[in-house]
């Protein structure tokens, strides 16, 4: 564990603690390292119910496919260069993730469910030069949805299926892989827009897999764990954090092709899952799904969430059921993923009611609401963070950007919180749902909260 700062706090802030240090990776590199190390271990497992083979790779076998796509991509794009993905989960999505890392391409995440107007808002203002898509989702035919706003993107010039993946990857590109500064962008994921257009957060390699793992170590995972991913790729959860997590960690991820927890508990008594991760509607889901009963889920020792508030009544329910450590991290986009994590040895009442302690490396504050200043222990005020996790700013949106990232380095998160003089974090809601009742600023969170 990190050197802990001085306790209790005076204020709500906490100063970055060394813990593991920093390491200059990407996402190409810590693939390449885990393969060294592990090349024999499961690394992905395609959990996909209408594939009765259940693909399988071993690190070494992620490692060449992704170098094999990476050429694939070098015969079609510049290192630099901008390409979409617009598909549900698949271990493809995951490959072309890889391959994109190691050919210094920047990595262009597109909501699956979108329809046209975001579609073309999200590839219009990355400016991508490609896009990769799956044929249907939902019962959707994605090309006629792209076919009907294509006039529109005058800069897209490559689109190509998933479906004929076997046939991309067979382009190879002559010369060497290039190298891949730790600094430069590998994603821009876009907000879900809840004020405006989705805005694109520009995310570097560096930022991302110290990100992860930072968090897994944190929160007690490694090699021989096997963990269920059924979040969704395009999100920094799924795609990010539980995809650059186990790798750095030489753990196995079972990833799934969408949420069902019918096919989530056959696939953690498959496969002896010992991580579950997931959001508290998902978890809901999977204590009330009748085959609960029926499944071995004794292998499960964690639980990992965030995005959403867990109820401690939930916390505690799933802790009792599944025999589990319900581990809760305060995540937002622009931090790369995680600013916090509570962790196994946190007590009961901690991991139900906080969300943890800050990462290594990560600063985070409580600043008040008509100051600016850092707020004192115990008081509401917006959540702040500051170190290597902070996005590079919005993609072409400098006053966004400045809006969001302060003089000082800080991003400024939009959610509401307190921090105690231990450390750890709550939550009380986003700041643009505050209201005016009787001259002060209430969050309606905080008026029904026991």
């Amino acid at each position: 564990m990190p050197d802990l700062p001085r306790l209790p706090l005076t204020s709500a802030y906490w100063p970055a603690t060394d813990g593991p240090g920093l390491r200059e990776t990407t996402i190409g590199s810590v693939l390449r390292e885990a393969a060294a190390r592990a090349p024999a271990v499961t690394a992905l497992v395609d959990g996909d119910p209408e594939r009765p083979d259940r693909r399988q790779w071993t690190y070494a076998e992620l490692l060449a496919d992704a170098e094999r796509a990476a050429r694939a991509l070098l015969t079609r794009f510049e290192p630099g260069t901008r390409v979409a993905v617009w598909a549900p989960n698949s271990p493809e999505w995951v490959i072309l993730e890889f391959a994109a890392g190691l050919a210094g391409l920047t990595l262009v995440t597109v909501n699956p469910a979108y329809q046209g107007d975001e579609l073309a808002h999200v590839l219009g203002h990355s400016e991508a030069d490609g896009i990769f898509l799956a044929d249907r989702f939902a019962d959707r035919d994605m090309h006629a949805i792209l076919a009907e706003v294509r006039g529109r993107l005058p800069r897209l010039r490559d689109v190509l299926s998933f479906s004929e993946w076997d046939a991309f990857t067979a382009a190879r590109h002559a010369g060497e892989l290039p190298d891949v500064a730790p600094d430069s962008p590998a994603q821009v994921l876009y907000t879900s827009g809840t004020t405006g257009r989705p805005k694109g957060a520009v995310l570097t390699h560096r930022g991302l897999t110290n990100n992860a793992r930072l968090t897994f170590r944190t929160a007690g995972i490694g090699p021989g764990d096997v963990e269920v991913n059924p979040m969704p790729m395009f999100h920094v959860g799924g795609g990010c954090l539980f995809t650059l997590g186990p790798v750095q960690a030489t753990a196995t991820q079972v990833l799934m092709p969408r949420f069902s927890p019918a096919l989530q508990l056959e696939l953690i008594e498959t496969y002896q899952a010992t991580i579950l991760c997931g959001v508290p509607a998902t978890l809901r889901a999977l204590l009330g799904h009748p085959d609960l009963a029926k499944r071995d889920v004794s292998s499960l020792r964690r639980v990992v969430t965030g995005g959403a508030v867990s109820p401690p009544a939930l916390v505690r329910e799933v802790e009792a059921t599944l025999g589990v450590t319900y581990q809760i991290s305060f995540a937002q986009t622009e931090a790369s993923c995680s600013v916090t994590i509570a962790t196994a040895a946190d007590s009961a009442a901690d991991r139900a009611e906080t969300l943890g302690r800050p990462l290594p490396h990560t600063e985070a504050r409580i600043a008040d609401l008509r100051t600016n200043e850092t707020a004192g222990c115990g008081e509401v005020g917006e959540i702040c963070t500051r170190g290597y996790l902070v996005m590079r700013g919005y993609l072409n949106a400098p006053e966004a950007t400045a809006a969001a990232i302060d003089a000082g380095g800080w991003l400024h998160t939009g959610d509401l919180g307190s921090m105690d003089e231990r450390g750890y974090l709550r939550i009380a809601g986003r700041l643009k749902e505050m209201i005016i009742r009787g001259g002060e600023n209430t969050c309606p969170q905080m008026l029904t909260s026991p």
